[in-house]
């Protein structure tokens, strides 16, 4: 019987092979920058031979317990090829090689080479056959004292570990830090590929692994640089995959990142190009089981690939405003609220989207939001009337048919003051629509609750509530019915002041009202006509010539001396 093989003997030999092939490998890059010929072939040769010394290096820093088969004959392997490069450089060199098709047949086979020892290297770690709870690993910097240089040796540390398959604990190692320092994202783009290798593992069937290198990706889209270099990368495509069928959290990451990678206009077609528009609608139009971040970060996606008009287009071709709709009526704010948006982007100043919105139920669905009895939050219900606002531009009669003023009204008298002030403004859009709106509400009792606001502290709210019950008071039949309430008259009078400049929206009104015989008799009794006196505008001295005028005249120099 032969005799046993000591471990440590085995141990120690291979770590010789190791050190030979890594002194061999520096040697020949360095020699190879001072190669004449083929330089292409001799600089793709040497970025390679940089990932072997990589790869190399991290694995003489794992624990060699006992002899590994596998390893010895993959390093074996390397030192003949690395002898036959020797050869290869010298010859290049000494301008010694016999003709340039057969060399660059030779250096198109070294290449191969090298690519099948990368190959094999990452296999050997990927497959376990080496120890890694011994390895070293370098320490992460302070955040608060790391410099550049510290920041940088730490990062090639990660990209080694990512090359050799140790790639959760390297990802994870890059988001840490990424998370507490934005120098690790900027410095990282700029080792050379670095960032590519990342974009690989979004492909990874590791869930895990998957999911930070997601993160990761999302994480360089902050920047513009990085957004350049994964797009070089080629992440467009494995984002699209990932979003489709990946696990939640990753989808969640992939999507943010083609959000901010979509910011840039120039990579909107690279996303429609892999076929993101269909995929990204799907999650929309078939919510499903979609988390509501996912939904959310979807729609900001499309609402900016909605930039591009025939994208837009597409989009609308393909179900984007039923899937939209549905989605709004369906799910809590946060999605309400990105679905209603991207639909008021997609509708902005086109009559055509706007007639499908509104043939899929879209006023119904938004008048439904507006309902005091719906449980949506004031944002969502923001979001919803800068939607009627912009889809009903000449469908007012849909909206007042479906009880549009009622809950307009209802925010104006109970609600808070940021819903009161939304319903402002809801107020002037529809008292603007039409003749009939500024009838029905006028019927329904809004200029009694729009006076009380012209005593509001705000200044945008007496301005708003003062355009809208002015615009009201054009239509006589409004006048006829606000001069039937006594106090009306008597609060607007009151209101005016000679002593501040806020008058302009009451007088306004009070122009308004002045054409009316009935106004006019109740603002002669009202008690207040010297403070329309003392006044120098020109609204009034046309309410004061109003009110001196024909049978009005004795009367009112009666009360203007009293």
């Amino acid at each position: 019987m032969g005799e046993e093989e000591n471990p440590s003997s085995s141990a120690s030999t291979e770590k010789q092979q190791l050190k030979q092939a890594i002194m061999q490998i520096s040697s020949l890059i360095s020699v190879s920058h001072s190669i004449k010929v083929f330089t292409a072939k001799w600089q793709s040769a040497r970025i390679k031979l940089e990932e072997l010394i990589s790869h190399l290096a991290a694995i003489e820093n794992c624990e060699l317990n006992g002899r590994n088969p596998s390893l010895s004959a993959a390093v074996a392997e390397i030192l003949a090829t690395l002898a036959n490069c020797g050869d290869l450089a010298r010859r290049c060199s000494e301008f010694s090689y016999s003709g340039k098709l057969l060399m660059q047949s030779d250096l198109d086979m070294l290449s191969a080479k090298l690519d099948f020892h990368i190959g094999s290297l990452r296999g050997i770690y990927a497959a376990g056959l080496l120890e890694q709870s011994h390895a070293l690993v370098v320490s992460r910097p302070c955040f608060t004292s790391a410099s550049k240089d510290d920041v940088r040796f730490y990062l090639n540390d990660v990209f080694s570990r990512l090359k050799i398959g140790r790639k959760r604990e390297a990802l994870i190692a890059f988001n840490e830090v990424a998370r507490e320092d934005e120098r690790y994202i900027k410095i990282g783009v700029a080792i050379d590929g670095f960032v590519n290798l990342i974009v690989n593992f979004l492909d990874s069937h590791d869930r895990e692994v998957q999911e930070v290198a997601a993160e990761a990706v999302s994480s360089i889209a902050g920047f513009p640089p990085g957004k350049a270099v994964l797009l070089s990368a080629g992440a467009i495509a494995p984002l699209i995959r990932v979003v489709e069928g990946g696990s939640k959290l990753s989808k969640e990451f992939s999507a943010r990142c083609l959000m901010k990678m979509t910011e840039n206009s120039d990579n909107v077609w690279a996303v429609s190009a892999h076929g993101g528009v269909p995929a990204l609608l799907k999650i929309c139009v078939g919510a499903g089981d979609s988390g509501t971040e996912l939904l959310c970060l979807v729609c900001g996606v499309l609402k900016n690939l909605s930039a591009v008009e025939e994208i837009k287009r597409f989009m609308v071709e393909d179900g984007a405003v039923e899937g939209l709709i549905t989605l709004a009526e369906s799910r809590g704010d946060e999605a309400q609220i990105s679905a209603l948006d991207l639909l008021h982007t997609i509708a902005h100043r086109d009559e055509s989207i706007r007639e499908a919105i509104i043939t899929h139920g879209g006023i119904q669905m938004l008048v439904g939001i507006m309902d005091p009895a719906s449980a949506v939050s004031t944002k969502t219900r923001e979001v919803a009337f800068r939607c009627i606002t912009t889809i009903c531009l000449s469908s007012e009669t849909s909206c007042l048919t479906l009880g549009f003023a009622d809950h307009i009204l209802h925010f104006l008298r109970f609600g808070e003051a940021s819903v009161q002030e939304l319903a402002l403004k809801a107020s002037f859009w529809l008292c603007g629509a039409s003749d009939c709106a500024k009838q029905v509400m006028g019927e329904a009792g809004f200029m009694d609750v729009l006076v009380k606001f012209l005593d509001s502290k705000s200044f945008d709210i007496r301005e708003i509530a003062g355009e809208t019950l002015s615009n009201m008071l054009l239509l006589p039949k409004n006048r006829k019915r606000f001069v039937q309430n006594d106090q009306n008259i008597v609060v607007l009078m009151q209101m005016l002041d000679p002593e501040q400049g806020n008058n302009k929206h009451l007088l306004s009104i009070l122009v308004s009202l002045s054409r009316s015989n009935s106004a006019r008799k109740k603002m002669l009794s009202s008690g207040y006509l010297k403070n329309i006196e003392k006044l120098a505008e020109d609204d009034a001295k046309e309410i004061v010539r109003k009110l001196s005028s024909s049978r009005f005249r004795n009367v009112f120099n009666v009360f203007w001396r009293s």
